[in-house]
């Protein structure tokens, strides 16, 4: 009688993930797709409330090997509430990428981690699949031009229907087969979608345009005097430019390849700022000293001449943090930078006091124009929690640049998500909407504020049957007619 003795896994052990702050805790991964009617109302739904909140994040179907980066890498899982007559449901689905099959298949992780390099080969995966870098749609859901894209880190993203389901990666026709940026900016005025994206090779750095109907306005073109390796999360358009902010992050390949970090931070090259115009004209540079942006909340224009003023509010940090091996301290705070297109000079102040907090927003209605309210996760610093894990949601006014704080006590608390009332224009009359996640029993909530007084708390809490991870960016889709 023989045995066959099955093959011993390949590539680097499993990380600790029960160590792991980022999968443990609210933000351990889940692994059922499931679907939920009738949920559990506290307080009440607005009637005029009609469409579903998604929201996408990293959530590994498998415990990652040899090691984990959060928030760049993990399964995309898409989490949708669905919200219609003052009732709710629930659906979540991962984002089934070639690569996240081969997984489940082989029901175990193949790909290494970001920062451990490690692809499998043929015998694993098949040929068409082997040593490829792993597909993570996992950052940021938008939809544009009648389709529903999952976003990953500047790669193609991958289309979603209605039901979440997943379509397939997407290229636009092909013309964009490089991919698109996980922040791209729907244009309110024109419905285009504006996008950049980053690459390992020349050209280093590209920005291209979708129409309404989704088709390439502007084929991927090049942003000069970009020539290295650069990293970009977030980007913001006003009518006039294409605002993008290069803190000096350069991706080092060579010394990854010798075990080092495939990221380093330069501070001694200082900041700098490109201001690309939408119709094509020269680029203008601004440069400052160091410091780094994950996102910005909006951009817009002080004036239609040609010298008006940019102004730019975005989450400054004074560097990365965990992309980074610099451990020295790192402050953070909503920033006002106002940029002179036609001298490059730039003026930077805190509009808050610099602590812990991210995930900026506005009406959307109002991208790339003048913005009232800014709305993002923070700190208390009641307790010690890690890097994307927030118990409290501020509102910062920024035309008195007077800020209100909702304290979630042991929530934790996602990225807030602006609703509009339908047909109605004044923003006081909508609503913020957001995830969150009780630190004590796990139990997660759907929870929505009025935007006419969010400090006083939910008016709305909606229980989920299950734990929604804490994750990263979302939107809101109103039911179309």
């Amino acid at each position: 009688m023989t045995t066959t003795v099955p093959p011993v896994p390949s590539g680097p052990p499993p990380v600790d993930a029960a160590h792991d702050p980022h999968l443990s805790g609210v933000f351990e991964p889940v692994i059922d797709e499931i679907d939920a009617g009738d949920l559990e109302v506290t307080g009440e739904l607005p009637p005029e409330m009609d469409g579903m909140y998604v929201r996408n994040g990293p959530n590994p179907r498998f415990t990652p090997l040899g090691s984990y980066i959060y928030p760049l890498e993990g399964d995309g899982m898409v989490h949708g509430l669905s919200v219609s007559g003052g009732r709710a449901r629930y659906a979540n689905r991962f984002v089934h990428t070639p690569m996240l099959d081969a997984e489940i298949a082989a029901g175990r992780a193949l790909w290494g981690g970001l920062m451990t390099g490690y692809t499998p080969g043929a015998d694993e995966v098949g040929p068409s699949l082997a040593g490829t870098m792993k597909d993570l749609p996992d950052i940021n859901v938008v939809r544009h031009g009648g389709k529903l894209l999952a976003l990953a880190e500047s790669a193609p993203p991958y289309a979603l229907t209605p039901e979440l389901a997943t379509v397939g990666r997407e290229t636009f026709g092909g013309s964009l087969p490089a991919g698109i940026c996980a922040h791209p900016k729907v244009d309110p005025r024109t419905g285009e979608m504006v996008v950049f994206c980053y690459g390992l090779e020349a050209p280093y750095l590209t920005w291209s345009v979708l129409g309404p109907d989704g088709g390439t306005r502007r084929a991927p073109t090049a942003v000069p005097d970009v020539d290295t390796p650069v990293m970009i999360h977030d980007m913001a358009i006003t009518e006039r430019f294409v605002v993008l902010v290069l803190g000096p992050m350069y991706f080092d390949v060579a010394a990854a390849m010798r075990g080092g970090s495939l990221l380093a931070w330069r501070p001694e090259d200082g900041t700098r700022i490109a201001l690309i115009p939408r119709d094509g004209s020269p680029v203008r540079w601004a440069h400052t000293d160091a410091f780094w942006s994950w996102h910005s909340a909006n951009a817009y224009d002080t004036g239609d001449g040609p010298d008006a003023t940019v102004v730019l509010d975005y989450v400054e940090w004074s560097r990365p943090g965990g992309l980074s091996p610099n451990t020295s301290p790192i402050v953070g705070g909503i920033t006002r930078a106002e940029i002179d297109p036609v001298s490059g000079s730039i003026t930077r102040r805190f509009l808050t006091d610099p602590h812990g907090m991210e995930f900026p927003r506005v009406d959307d209605r109002r991208l790339g124009q003048r913005h009232g309210v800014i709305a993002l996760g923070t700190k208390t610093g009641r307790v010690e929690l890690a890097n994307g894990n927030f118990d409290a949601v501020l509102w910062l006014d920024t035309a008195t640049e007077r800020a209100v704080t909702w304290d979630a006590g042991d929530l934790s608390v996602g990225e807030p998500c602006f609703v509009p009332k339908p047909g109605d224009e004044d923003a006081t009359h909508g609503w913020w909407v957001t995830f969150a996640t009780d630190r004590t029993d796990r139990s997660s909530w759907f929870v929505v504020f009025a935007a006419a007084d969010p400090g006083a708390g939910p008016v709305a809490k909606v229980r989920i049957p299950v734990r929604v991870p804490l994750g990263l960016h979302g939107a809101w889709l109103p039911t179309e007619e």
